[in-house]
């Protein structure tokens, strides 16, 4: 795959991303890419390794090494290389429905385990992904090819972020009448109001449904089913019911003075700022501003630094970000191997602008808060952190958290944004299908299976699994979708992987 030497004769490149006093003056996409003769060169460094982790998508260690979709990565990286961008773009189609999607959001697992990258520059397969389907846009690659033949079996889709948007497509092109319901005004889910503008624009999303569209899928939206009675009638008639409405319930953080004025959860803030920006350009100020407020951000993760981000293009005077566990090594420690999902201190986009804006790292380690204060209105004012250690308990080999004594900090706050993750799905939707969950709260189904307690109901995605990785639900869709035309049909001949 690609050329025998391209790993030694080329150096790994990809697109250079707009300086960080920059960027921060606005909320679009900020990388520049290849020219295609360019891009050409990095499918060349596609070396042939023989054993491709890059598309195993097997769990080492409890993490995911690879594609979970398995693209069939070597074959398209050659495409690239030899300029056959057709066969590429059929080669990335057959295992990934939306590479539009992942190309921009996903953390790129393939490229952590690239052969290349054990003692180099992994292959750039991001980017090759990237200038795959933005060539098949370009060309025509990408047009609507609804399906010739259609059956009369009809599905309901409840939710249409990643999951739910596999599950239609896959159904729709085997034939089936499928319609797509999303409680929001907008179709995409968290991706759609979720992820920032700057990480995925969404006319990316609105350019991909209405492709959809014109292959068959309709789309329903502001219809919260399961909210009410009308609602869940919504549904009746459907042969089959696919819950895909992701893990919503975002985890708290319980500390005195949690009833302040100025407290929000990530969530929250990220879909105000996003509907807002697109329903006005921001006018209509129908969003929590960060404007000249010291912003406190609870959570290291990715939705952590989106608010980092997000705080600071509105304006915020300071930002910090409170990060329970240690810091992460900068390179690959001896226990963690390749080609292990590398447990390495990431410093992403958002943090990149703070640093560049204030000076220093917005992120403060091994910390947790210990109580929220505020004024004699009930307004936030600051926010008491403490330190932690981490323990191994000798009985049970778990690392426990505790708090070190007089290790007290106060961070002056009027904003914070409450980044932790989420819990589980919510409880009218199950409780409107009535189907069973499991102890964390997610939708509880045999192994190996999609299909839930509730007769004819099947679910996928984050209310499957709980919270993980967009390319996850694409592959929850995917395998949930033939499940369920099997069921309709009594075979499936969907290509899964």
């Amino acid at each position: 795959m690609g050329k025998p030497t391209g790993f030694l004769e080329y150096h790994r490149e990809t697109s250079a991303a707009e300086a960080p006093l920059e960027r921060i003056k606005h909320f679009h996409e900020f990388h520049s890419h290849l020219p295609m003769e360019e891009q050409q060169k990095q499918g060349a460094r596609c070396m042939e390794c023989g054993v491709p982790f890059c598309q195993s998508g097997m769990t080492i260690a409890g993490m995911t090494s690879g594609c979970p979709l398995h693209n069939l990565v070597p074959e398209w990286n050659d495409l690239v290389y030899t300029g056959n961008w057709e066969r590429a773009y059929n080669r990335l189609k057959k295992t990934n429905n939306f590479p539009e999607f992942t190309a921009r959001v996903c953390p790129a697992l393939c490229e952590n385990a690239c052969t290349c990258g054990l003692y180099g520059e992994a292959v750039a397969t991001k980017e090759n992904e990237y200038a795959i389907i933005e060539n098949a846009y370009a060309t025509g690659l990408a047009a609507a090819k609804p399906p010739k033949v259609r059956t009369n079996k009809k599905v309901a889709v409840v939710g249409s972020g990643p999951a739910g948007l596999a599950v239609a497509d896959q159904l729709n092109q085997r034939g089936h009448h499928v319609t797509v319901f999303e409680r929001s005004d907008r179709i995409g889910g968290l991706l759609m109001y979720g992820i920032p503008n700057m990480k995925l624009e969404k006319q990316i999303i609105e350019r991909k449904i209405k492709i959809m569209e014109e292959e068959g899928v309709q789309f329903v939206t502001n219809a919260d089913i399961g909210k009410d009675a009308k609602s869940k009638k919504l549904v009746e008639g459907f042969d089959r019911i696919v819950l895909a409405c992701g893990a919503s319930n975002p985890r708290d953080i319980n500390a005195a003075g949690r009833d302040a004025k100025g407290i929000y959860f990530a969530v929250d803030f990220l879909k105000g700022v996003t509907k807002s920006l697109l329903d006005s350009e921001l006018a209509d100020k129908n969003y929590v501003s960060a404007k000249d407020k010291n912003v406190v951000v609870i959570g290291g993760g990715d939705t952590g630094n989106d608010c980092v981000g997000t705080a600071i293009r509105l304006g915020a005077k300071s930002v910090v970000q409170i990060e329970m566990m240690p810091k992460a090594p900068d390179t690959r420690a001896d226990s963690n191997p390749w080609p292990e999902w590398p447990k390495v201190c990431k410093t992403d986009y958002g943090q990149e602008e703070a640093i560049a804006l204030f000076g220093h790292d917005p992120r403060i380690y091994e910390s947790t808060v210990k109580e929220f204060i505020k004024d004699q209105n009930g307004n936030l004012t600051a926010v008491k952190i403490v330190k932690l250690t981490w323990e191994k308990d000798a009985e049970t080999g778990r690392m426990n958290r505790k708090e070190i004594a007089g290790s007290e900090q106060t961070i002056e706050a009027q904003l914070v944004l409450i980044a932790a993750g989420f819990l589980g799905s919510q409880k009218y939707v199950t409780d409107a299908f009535e189907v069973e969950l499991d102890p964390r709260t997610n939708v509880k189904t045999k192994p190996d299976s999609f299909q839930t307690s509730a007769e004819n109901v099947f679910v996928a995605g984050d209310m499957h699994t709980g919270q993980s990785l967009v390319v996850k639900a694409i592959r929850q869709g995917r395998e949930c979708a033939r499940e369920v035309d099997e069921s309709l049909m009594g075979y499936s001949n969907m290509y899964i992987q």
